[in-house]
């Protein structure tokens, strides 16, 4: 039987923290003198209300998280996530309706980054800083950082974890998961402080660096700027964002490893290399047609190619440019690298290098099989044999993933005009993107969408986020009987 109790005592604890996260903009609020500085106060104190609440009505719940439990808390503390988190924008009038204030923070937390805002300069500080922060917090998984903290209250634990660290394999840097939770968020922390740091140097004020830095490492994409990062023409804005956009869609868990003195462990995992190698292929294909096609010259198609190549592979959803208007072919290539996404174990969304490794592999050892049937030819992968049900994970993984995408196009055809603004939208946001193609590119967003068509994008934003399974799993009959 489900324990339910512990259930809605795990989302108590966890909406608590999210009124204490409401803190900060309230701060910057009052620092820049915003007019949204009492909706921080509402909303951080309905958040705390709600939050002690469910505590109060479960304070005897046995303290013992299920695989089931998991999944239930891992998949609902999104919503609830959101729903509490739509509040700032909601009270402060800065998006007045609430599905637009749905929409914009579940594609915040779930770091899709696609948003409904026509007036993003126009906002005051603490909103900016609050959309930021919704990624930041997101982007290593919100129930990820609860691992370092609910322990304390005797709830936590690998259930949690597996349900909702990204990737295929999670490897622990740290027998004790709490503590590999910490070590994450403390990478995760340096890597944002760096970067912020650098964007300064590089000209930017302080506000600017840090909501860039915090979407950056996050993958998600938000800006202070309307026009993205094309806002600041400056190379070394766009390299510093470039170089952190490929840590954060990196396994944090080597970069930590090269770190502490092992960088061998990175440069020899065959997902980086894989990784790097994607980037540097598409990046070539672009710069080269981008010199043919325009007269932008190298360094410019170059600096073109590389940004917006490593934006959609890592799912982050900057923009220095409109890759709508390169050549068709060039466009095509961007859309291909939609279905790649991040490596396990980072920040980035979509279907993850070392599934799209995997799948090639297996494809061509059976391929061999067929010329050897009496062969046994197990995938490799980093040197060790891939346990079979791995290789059926993927394979199903995939299939489903076409197949929601094939759906999902179908049912946001009944809200748009055209098939490319259909595929762009439904493969932005299973991945986790931003932008997408026709209506909804990198230079427009989506605030002409039906209500029904920005509800269920918000959906598969977090279907994308979870990858799939954690969702559906619980949505099938079998989860619910004893």
């Amino acid at each position: 039987m489900l324990n339910y109790k512990i259930i809605l005592r795990t989302i108590g604890f966890l909406l608590i923290g999210e009124s204490l996260f409401m803190l900060f903009p309230l701060i910057i609020s009052i620092i820049y003198k915003g007019t949204d500085t009492s909706s921080f106060i509402y909303s951080s104190l309905i958040t705390l209300v709600a939050g002690a609440t469910f505590l109060s009505f479960t304070y005897k719940a046995k303290k013992q998280v299920g695989k089931r439990e998991g999944y239930i808390i891992v998949s609902i503390v999104w919503i609830f996530f959101s729903f509490f988190g739509s509040l700032p924008f909601v009270i402060s009038q800065a998006i007045p309706s609430y599905h637009d204030a749905f929409f914009e923070t579940m594609s915040g937390f779930t770091t899709t980054g696609a948003s409904i805002l026509n007036n993003i300069e126009e906002l005051p500080h603490g909103i900016l800083f609050w959309r930021s922060l919704t990624q930041w917090l997101g982007g290593m998984g919100i129930v990820v950082l609860s691992l370092a903290i609910l322990p304390a209250f005797g709830i936590g634990g690998m259930t949690l974890f597996s349900a909702e660290a990204p990737g295929v394999t999670t490897e622990k840097i740290n027998p004790k998961i709490k503590d590999t939770a910490r070590i994450l968020w403390n990478v995760y922390l340096v890597f944002t402080l760096i970067e912020m740091f650098l964007l300064m140097f590089g000209g930017m004020n302080f506000f600017d660096a840090i909501n860039h830095s915090l979407t950056t490492m996050a993958t998600g994409g938000y800006s202070t700027k309307q026009t993205s990062i094309a806002y600041w023409d400056s190379p070394y804005i766009h390299y510093i964002i470039t170089f952190f956009m490929i840590l954060a869609g990196t396994n944090f868990s080597l970069s930590y490893f090269a770190i502490a003195g092992k960088p061998g462990k990175m440069f020899r995992n065959e997902e980086f290399k894989f990784y790097i190698l994607i980037i540097l292929t598409a990046t070539a294909l672009l710069t080269t047609g981008l010199m043919l096609t325009s007269d932008l010259g190298l360094e410019k198609s170059f600096r073109n190619a590389i940004f917006q190549v490593v934006s959609i592979v890592t799912t982050t959803g900057f923009a220095t440019d409109d890759y709508l208007l390169w050549a068709p072919v060039l466009t095509a290539i961007i859309f291909l690298l939609f279905f790649i996404g991040g490596s396990t174990g980072s920040t980035g969304g979509g279907i993850k290098v070392m599934r799209i490794v995997l799948l090639l592999k297996n494809s061509y050892y059976e391929l061999r099989r067929l010329i050897h049937p009496n062969a046994v030819i197990p995938v490799r992968y980093n040197k060790k044999s891939v346990n079979q049900q791995i290789i059926t994970n993927v394979l199903a993984f995939f299939f489903l993933y076409v197949a929601v995408f094939v759906f999902s196009c179908l049912v946001i055809m009944l809200f748009v005009d055209d098939f490319d603004t259909a595929m762009g939208a439904v493969a932005s946001s299973l991945g986790n993107i931003g932008p997408g193609l026709g209506a909804v590119g990198p230079v427009e967003n989506y605030a002409f969408l039906h209500p029904a068509a920005k509800w269920f994008l918000s959906f598969l934003m977090l279907l994308g986020r979870l990858e799939l399974f954690t969702i559906i799993v619980i949505l099938s009959p079998a989860f619910w009987k004893r």
